[in-house]
Formats: structure tokens, sequence, C-alpha cells
């Protein structure tokens, strides 16, 4: 492979404690080295930024809801003029909900080459992973949802934390998926009775198990898999004013438990788009923010992780293993609706949105994820998302990057909207005068999400022997300090990027679509007969699929598999 030396460049990398420093990185075999020949290809990044590929922990890009996400908006097309192919590059095209190419080459202009698909039904992992191998350079891996699975609601009611362990680690093989995923516990299946779980403490119908027992469960199982990421919890009662005390109720579910894995980790409980879980007032008449209450506890708390889920004030599309949820919005905008329930796994639904300026809710909205990313003290434990595309499409997150680094662009925005007053007065965000620096930054997209997921001895950091995930972006920290206009310019135009080696972006231009790859977990356990029956009988009873044809397979379905091998029989 072509040995790189990337030259003079300003180095943010919170894994080593770069701050800015002039320094060269090295590139040899596909990993960071200490040195290389003198006839390494050089890459002049004077007067540049230089980090780390960026690492997304919560995105929606690949799927069955994602795919009708698509063919349900034909007018989100429009939004975006598609893209010819030009050079090694094929048309794309899509805005809110682009298509696979457009995905990879937004991410990669971002500077990004690592994604997680948050929410996998578990009967649609195949359609996952094929998307996921059509989508090139990015790396990739997806969590299936646990919260609302039949298996888990009977295992956790009756106590069976064994066989809900030993049923997650072969659900997990089956897919090949990453982590544990929990949307609305027990609110999606109440659903299919026409109903909700709003609290931690409503039962489930027919199962009579509440979304308290489930998190508990999802966290013990989590922990006794040794998995590399923390359970991965989408709260009850998302979007509803007043529901930041249901979102304490949940967190509060995690005090005592310690991480105990061999992935490095520290939390036990990765809360994700936190800023729709944060909500105060009663009505939609009085909601406000509650952001500063709900950060305040997860600053306290050091086995607790989050993403923001920032509003970009955009026309988007909402989808969400959330079914209850999307049905309650449709109700709220009147727009079209889509919902599946995936026999006994989970739901979806999906709704158009639009989050205008000018509509007093949706300003306190986008005060609420700043806010609370502002009064994080750990940007290792708080990350960049828009939870993309429920509360705006990922390509904002330079925007978002702005609106962070630099407070007159947030008082610009501000000044510009119809309720300006009452959007101050409902949320803390036009008092706090602190502005975000590019080590932040850097720990929120790279460096922590990284860590959280278990990859940082691959991702997310420039040490020697990580993988060679290289962004130079064209933003001189001296010169360019935090103009907020050139802050979100130059972090959505990546000027070169590296990606195991491999120069996928050369002086702006896409120039390699990639030797993608995809993560996934393999546990050993014990074996565990009980389960072995009960799966068979399930499928026997309930499925419209054999088990036989329920496997992922590798060969089949999945471009490069990169296995986290993990031994649970201890």
């Amino acid at each position: 492979m072509t040995e790189i030396l990337i030259k003079n460049g300003f180095v943010f990398d919170p894994t080593l404690g770069i701050k800015g420093d002039k320094k060269d990185i090295a590139v040899k075999d596909g990993k960071i080295v200490d040195k290389v020949s003198s006839s390494a290809k050089v890459i002049d990044a004077t007067g540049m930024t230089v980090m780390a590929g960026g690492v997304d922990i919560h995105t929606h890009v690949a799927g069955a809801k994602v795919n009708v996400g698509r063919n349900f908006r034909p007018e989100d097309k429009l939004q975006s003029v598609y893209e010819p192919t030009r050079g090694v590059r094929h048309m794309s095209g899509g805005y809110s909900v682009p298509t696979v190419f457009k995905t990879a080459y937004k991410y990669a202009d971002l500077g990004y080459t690592t994604v997680f698909e948050a929410a996998m039904p578990p009967l649609y992992a195949r359609h996952t992973h094929e998307e996921m191998r059509d989508t090139p350079i990015l790396d990739q891996g997806a969590f299936p949802m646990f919260g609302n699975n039949w298996f888990m609601l009977e295992y956790l009611k009756n106590g069976e934390y064994d066989n809900a362990a030993a049923y997650i680690a072969w659900l997990l093989r089956s897919t090949k998926g990453y982590g544990i995923k929990c949307v609305n516990p027990g609110g999606t299946e109440a659903w299919s009775w026409g109903l909700n779980c709003l609290t931690v403490n409503d039962p489930v119908p027919y199962f009579e198990i509440t979304p308290r027992e489930i998190i508990g469960g999802l966290l013990k199982a989590n922990e006794t898999l040794h998995l590399p990421h923390s359970l991965h919890l989408h709260g009850n009662n998302l979007g509803n004013p007043g529901n930041y005390t249901t979102t304490l109720d949940s967190l509060k579910i995690a005090e005592g438990i310690k991480a105990d894995n061999k992935f490095g980790r520290e939390q036990v409980l990765h809360h994700t788009h936190i800023q729709f879980h944060s909500y105060g007032g009663t009505t939609w008449g009085d909601f406000e923010s509650k952001g500063p209450e709900v950060m305040d506890y997860i600053n306290k708390n050091k086995n607790i992780t989050c993403d923001i889920g920032f509003v970009t004030l955009d026309e988007t599309t909402t989808m969400t293993g959330d079914g209850p949820f999307e049905h309650h919005l449709t109700a709220l905008n009147h727009l079209k609706w889509a919902n599946t329930d995936v026999e006994v796994e989970c739901g979806s639904g999906i709704v158009p949105y639009i989050y205008s300026k000018d509509v007093y809710v949706c300003g306190v909205q986008w005060s609420i994820g700043l806010e609370m990313a502002l009064l994080a003290k750990d940007h290792m434990r708080c990350y960049l998302t828009t939870d993309h595309p429920n509360a705006g499409p990922f390509t904002r997150y330079p925007r978002v990057m702005k609106w962070l680094m630099n407070q007159e662009s947030r008082e610009a925005l501000l000044h510009t909207m119809k309720n300006e007053d009452k959007v101050r007065d409902r949320s803390s965000l036009s008092s706090i005068d602190r502005e975000l620096t590019l080590y932040e930054i850097a720990m929120m997209t790279r460096a922590g999400t990284a860590k959280a997921l278990g990859l940082a001895d691959r991702c997310g950091g420039l040490g020697i022997g990580m993988q060679a995930d290289i962004a130079v972006y064209p933003f001189n920290p001296d010169t360019d300090g935090n103009d907020a206009e050139k802050i979100e310019w130059a972090f959505g135009n990546a000027t070169y990027l590296i990606k195991d080696g491999h120069i996928i972006i050369n002086d702006s231009e896409i120039v390699s679509n990639g030797n993608k790859k995809t993560y996934w977990v393999d546990v050993a356990t014990n074996p565990n007969k009980q389960v072995e029956r009960d799966i068979s009988e399930m499928f026997t009873k309930y499925y419209t699929v054999t088990e036989k044809n329920y496997e992922v397979e590798e060969h089949a379905f999945m471009k490069n598999p990169c296995v986290i091998k993990v031994d649970a029989t201890q």
C-alpha cells in the first residue's frame, strides 16, 4: 500500500491530548506509523485542520424504514439536485433520505469514515446489511432492536436473565448486529393494542412487564455479555411536554451499575437523541426546556453517555421504531403517515416534518439541543448527532458545529425568529456565553463516539497503530478563529480524506469508493437448550420465515465483515 505523509497540519486529537499542535501524520499499510520512507506521498496540510475520521454513533441510513422513507417521500428528492456520475462517483440524490451513494459521499465530505445504523429490525437484517454493503467508503454496523421483542418480554418478566442473555447473543450472531438497541421499551408492543408506555412504570398489555424492568434487564444482560457498547436506549415518552421526568427516571435505573468488559468503555447506558427527551411543561402552550436539569444529571453520573439529536430547522423525514410517537406526530402536523409492525419483534413509523424557526416549539427544540451540549462538562460522553433524519439531515453537522462554536451565530438566528422573546424565555440558551473548541468538537464526533462503541483501539484517534482514518479540512485555527461561515463551509468540504490508508478524497474530489467494512459482534456463550427450544417453537408458531432463512450469511450480505469476538462463557 502507498505510504502517505500528512505534513504541517494543525492536529486535534483528544486520544493523544493534542490541541491544535502542528504535527506530521505518517501512514503505512493502512495504519498510522511513526515514520515513512522518503518515497511516501506527501499531503501538504499547511494552514489546515487535521482530525481522525468522524464516527457517527447514531444515524438512520440503511434498512427497511429508510427504504420506505425513500419511496414514501418522492418530494424529498426535489430538495436536492441529483448528482450525475463523475469519475468514480455513482449518480446520487435525495435530501433527508439520500441514496446509499449520496449517504457515503456526503459523510465523506464531512470527514466521516464510520457510521452506525441505530435501529435494525431483526427480521429485516438482511435488507439492512444489503444496503450497508452497497454503501461505499463507510465502515458500518447496526443495532438490532430488543425493547419490544416477545422473547425479551417473556424472559425479563419471569426473571430469566440467563435466558435473556443467551437469546441476545443468538440474535446478534443471527443478524450480525453490533449491540442492544431499546426503543420506547414496551411502548411499541403496547401500540399493537392501541396504547403506549409513557412512564417507566406503565405495564405492557398481556406481558404485564414495565419499561423499568425491561431497561434494568437489558442493562444487566449487556454487562453479562461484556458487549463493546452500552445499552443504546431510546426512552419512553419521546417528544411530549413534561417528558424530562420520564427521562430522569430512565437514567436512574443505571445508578450503581458498573461497566464490565474488556473494550475500555466506562459507561453502561447510552441515551440517544436526549434533546427529544428533555421537555418541560404540561401542554404545547407552556412547553419549555428542561435540558439543564437532564444534563446536570448526566454530568454527575459518569456511567452514562448521550447523543443530542440537534434540531436543524429544516424540512425532513421523521422515522423511528417508536410507532406510537409517529402516530402522535401525524395527529399534530396532519401530514402523511406510514406504520409498520414487525411480527414479534418491533415496529416503526414515518412522518414528514418541517421544523420552522417561526414556530416557537421548534425554536425551543433548537435551543434545547444547543444548551445541553454547551452545558455538558465532558464531551467524551456527549456527542453530536441530529438523529438523522429525525431532527434534521446529517449534512447539517457543520452548521451545528458553527452554532456550538460561535455565540454570535446563535444570537443572529434567534433574532430572526418570529417568537424570539418566547423562545428566549423558554430556554437558557441566550444566557450561555460558552463557545466550544475544535478539540471539544473532536471529542463529540470522533474520540468520544469511538470509545463509547468500544472501538477506541481502532478508530477515532491518530495514535500509532490506529487504522489510518484521517480527515483534513480547509480551516486554519490561527487565522480563521471561530468564523461562523468558515466553520460551516470547511467542515462540510474536507480537502483530503484517508480511509484505512486509502485516499478517498484528494484535493476536494472523491477519487475512490473505498474499502468499507461491516462490524458485528460474535458472543460466545454456554449452551442453552431452553432458549434453543423456545426459538424453534416461536419460529414454528409465529414467524413468516423459517429459522434457517432468518440468519444473515456473511458471504452473501456483508462486505468485508469485521467480527468483534467476545467470550461470555465464564
